[in-house]
């Protein structure tokens, strides 16, 4: 099937296509053929070319495999994920937040399965987990949720997005190196931001939490990735790093992310920011970057 109205000014001919996926382009055809699992748009020399949707079905189709599913199976799993049942994500945050409430770590861990399954990760991250963590956030403000609730949720989440994030590193595609500002604590935003760029074909060098600026740059020196992202939810602690974070903007293509990048701030240290929605920027970055 082809789409007339897809731009083709990010997308690849099949050879670079395949490198970024990690697939080869003998397997990437045989999906196409068996499964519709492809939709290739022409340039206009008549060349097949692979986009953005392309590259999350076949990110969707691997993990599918990955969990033991038949290739007909990943393959209904990944096609599926593109066109997710209205009101059936919002069921599974219902049942998620209810296994919250009890501490049931089976229970979280079940819909989270079901859900990666039916949907794939773009979905369930932007429609499940990123929107319960929210409600999470309001009801622990709002007293109805107890705070141990709160670290019980936050923590089983991020083992479990840590989990899916295992050997990231590897691979032939760009790197993105990720860190959180020095003191800060709240890196599940940044986990999400690195496992969409993954799905892209990225390389994902992740320092975590309460990293110092000067880590940051000994690793892009050693690394010299394409991209890093530093993020912060409380602008002072920006602020304090202002030398060392226009040092490494020198040195790498840096984007300031989180609460704490103001658009002021940003501007005045002369770096990049990463506004509006995480899946929305990894999407937007994960082809145009890496071309």
């Amino acid at each position: 099937m082809y789409n007339d109205h897809v731009s083709t000014s990010e997308a690849l001919r099949i050879g670079e296509f395949s490198r970024r996926v990690g697939v080869s382009a003998a397997v990437l055809r045989a999906w196409e053929r068996r499964y519709g699992l492809l939709e290739p748009i022409r340039s206009s020399g008549g060349f097949r070319l692979y986009t953005a949707q392309d590259a999350e079905r076949i990110a969707r189709m691997l993990r599918g495999l990955e969990r033991g599913l038949s290739a007909a199976q990943a393959a209904r799993a990944a096609l599926d994920g593109g066109r997710p049942a209205e009101g059936l994500l919002e069921g599974a945050a219902a049942r998620i937040l209810a296994a919250i409430r009890d501490y049931d770590e089976a229970g979280v861990h079940a819909v989270l399965d079901e859900s990666f399954a039916a949907f794939g990760l773009e979905a369930v991250l932007r429609d499940l987990i990123l929107p319960t963590l929210r409600q999470v956030g309001v009801e622990w403000s709002q007293g109805t949720l107890d705070i141990s609730q709160e670290h019980f949720a936050s923590n089983l989440i991020r083992g479990r997005l840590l989990s899916m994030a295992r050997m990231w590193v590897t691979g032939r595609g760009p790197a993105a190196l990720l860190a959180c500002a020095p003191g800060e604590q709240h890196d599940i935003g940044l986990l999400t931001f690195g496992l969409l760029l993954r799905s892209y074909g990225w390389r994902i060098l992740f320092l975590g939490a309460d990293t110092p600026i000067e880590t940051v740059e000994q690793a892009a020196r050693s690394t010299q990735p394409k991209l890093a992202v530093i993020a912060s939810f409380d602008p002072a602690r920006l602020e304090a790093e202002a030398a060392s974070i226009r040092r490494l903007g020198r040195l790498v293509a840096l984007h300031l992310s989180g609460p704490g990048a103001t658009e002021e701030l940003c501007r005045r240290l002369r770096v990049a920011r990463l506004d509006g929605d995480l899946i929305d920027a990894a999407r937007e970055i994960g082809l145009r970057m890496a071309a």
